[in-house]
């Protein structure tokens, strides 16, 4: 199957493991600069699935919108 993926995109399948793991891709990793010992978040909703994404992203995003909560007035 060779189907043509817009630049700044990825797709593939991956496998399951005996023990649950899965391999992230090397395209997967060159395009998210995923490095081995980088941390990553693992998100699920039954209804929506799976995200993994980079924790340090994510937590940089979730601080931004902490401090948005404490001083309201400056996030608009």
């Amino acid at each position: 199957m060779n189907i043509k993926v817009p630049e700044g995109r990825f797709i593939s399948t991956v496998k399951v493991g005996e023990k649950g793991q899965i391999v992230i891709p090397k395209g997967a990793r060159d395009l998210f600069d995923i490095k081995p010992g980088d941390t990553l978040l693992l998100l699920a909703d039954k209804e929506q699935g799976i995200a993994i994404v980079q924790n340090e992203g994510f937590m940089n995003f979730a601080n931004e919108i902490f401090k948005a909560q404490e001083n309201p007035e400056e996030a608009e």
